[in-house]
C-alpha cells in the first residue's frame, strides 16, 4: 500500500536536473567549473561551500536578483568587514572556514552582542543593526552573505578591502 506521507519521494521529477555553467574565469568545483561573475537573475545551482572556500577576493557578487543578492567573501588574518549598518537591508552571513568575532548592536557606539564564530555559524543581521565581523584566526575567514534586497551593484568584485572602500 502506498503512503504519500512516508519516505523521501520526490514530488516532481522531470527526468533532468538543470545546471547552468559557463566557461571564462573558471573556479573548479569538483569536475565542474563555475565563473567568477554575477549569474543573476537567471536560475543558478552551485555548491556554495566549495565556491566560498575557493574565493580569494575580499568580495564577489555571485548572484544578484531583484529581491536578493549572494556574495562570497574572504577576510585576511586580522581583517574585518568594517563597522557598518544597512538601514533597509536584512543580511544573512554563513561562515564556511576560519574563526572570528562578530559584533552587533543598535548604534555604532553600543555593540551589545559579541560572539565568537567559526565554521557553520549562521549570523542574521536585521536591517538597521550596526555590525562588524573580524577574522581572529590564523587563516583567511571564508563566508557567504545573503542580502535582501541586494546591497551591492550587479557584478561587484572587490579584490581587496581597499577596493571595496574606494568603491563606496
Amino acid at each position: 500500500m502506498y503512503h504519500p506521507y512516508y519516505g523521501n519521494n520526490q514530488m516532481y521529477y522531470y527526468g533532468y536536473h538543470p545546471v547552468y555553467w559557463t566557461y571564462p574565469n573558471q573556479i573548479e568545483q569538483g569536475e565542474r567549473k563555475i565563473v567568477r561573475t554575477d549569474y543573476g537573475p537567471e536560475p543558478f545551482i552551485v555548491d556554495i561551500e566549495e565556491v566560498t572556500k575557493q574565493n580569494k577576493n575580499y568580495r564577489t557578487a555571485l548572484w544578484t536578483g531583484k529581491n536578493l543578492q549572494v556574495t562570497v567573501m574572504s577576510l585576511n588574518i586580522g581583517e574585518d568587514i568594517g563597522l557598518e549598518v544597512h538601514p533597509h537591508v536584512d543580511q544573512f552571513i554563513c561562515i564556511e572556514e576560519g574563526h572570528g568575532v562578530v559584533q552587533m548592536g543598535p548604534t555604532k557606539d553600543y555593540l551589545n552582542d559579541q560572539r565568537y564564530v567559526s565554521e557553520d555559524t549562521a549570523i542574521m543581521v536585521p536591517a538597521g543593526t550596526w555590525h562588524n565581523l573580524t577574522n581572529t584566526g590564523n587563516k583567511p575567514l571564508k563566508l557567504y552573505s545573503i542580502y535582501a534586497p541586494p546591497n551591492h551593484p550587479f557584478g561587484t568584485v572587490h579584490i581587496t578591502k581597499a577596493d571595496a572602500m574606494a568603491a563606496e
